[in-house]
């Protein structure tokens, strides 16, 4: 994705907001919106933005996992079942 495709002026989305938000909806890449020529803000429909919430959410379950192996919080998978299997047992 070239971003550099995606930038425009606040007065441009303020004149073309229903135009923007079609645009951001069908072609799903967000938008960046400068003002006094500075990048101020990143629009975009909100499926990307649900689809990217959803990954960071996934990303962050992955740390903690690799940070606890790291650590040693872990037990391996066979060991898990083998007490669940007993606890299952004695009930």
């Amino acid at each position: 994705m070239k971003f550099s495709t995606q930038i425009k002026p606040i007065s441009y989305l303020k004149a073309n907001t229903a135009e923007v938000v079609r645009t951001l909806q069908e072609q799903r890449e967000p938008l960046i919106i400068t003002q006094n020529g500075e990048a101020k803000i990143v629009v975009q429909d909100i499926q990307s933005y649900e689809e990217t919430q959803e990954t960071l959410a996934l990303l962050k379950i992955l740390a903690i996992a690799n940070r606890e192996i790291a650590e040693g919080k872990s037990r391996p998978v066979a060991e898990v079942f083998e007490r669940l299997r007993k606890r299952g047992a004695s009930r």
